[in-house]
């Protein structure tokens, strides 16, 4: 079963990498980027065929490896 997770960084937390990426971008000639955040993808592969415990099996992942949830947000997406 195939599933990916996005985080991001909340709303709030200093986004240095974001502010270079808007920066290069003007410089670049896209001068209509207002802002720019960015994140992270993860896409797993993994054994479970139960939706639900491949769901369970994520959040904790996110909760204890993948994610920093004191200032990240993660969205879990099971692919089948």
């Amino acid at each position: 079963m195939k599933a990916r997770v996005d985080i991001t960084l909340k709303n709030g937390v200093l986004d240095p990498q974001g502010k270079a990426i808007q920066h290069a971008l003007g410089a670049l000639g896209f001068g209509g980027v207002d802002g720019v955040r960015q994140g992270k993808v993860i896409e797993l592969d993994l054994a479970e065929t139960d939706p639900d415990k491949a769901e369970a099996a994520l959040k904790e992942m996110c909760e204890k490896l993948l994610a920093n949830t004191v200032i990240e947000n993660y969205s879990i997406e099971v692919l089948g």
